[in-house]
């Protein structure tokens, strides 16, 4: 995954994810709402076959910091679950 920094501003980032799905950024923004501080948290992919998606993040504090507290909380979840997954086979 290659991530490209296209807008920076005190509550408001935008970066390109290049080299991931619509299931990543869907995770990723559904997390990004479990977040109290987020005030706005969506993607836009503008070609389904060839577009790169573009996450757009606002929040009250640091949009940087919401956006890897997420990612943590993310990465957490999914070890929960491939380790439940994995018990039952």
């Amino acid at each position: 995954m290659e991530i490209k920094i296209i807008e920076e501003k005190k509550h408001r980032l935008v970066i390109e994810t290049k080299g991931v799905s619509h299931g990543f950024c869907n995770a990723l923004v559904s997390e990004m709402w479990n977040d109290k501080d987020i005030k706005a948290a969506g993607y836009n992919i503008n070609h389904p076959l060839v577009g790169i998606p573009t996450l757009i993040i606002e929040s009250k504090a640091d949009p940087r910091k919401a956006l890897l507290d997420s990612i943590k909380r993310l990465k957490k979840k999914t070890a929960d679950f491939n380790k439940e997954f994995s018990k039952a086979f």
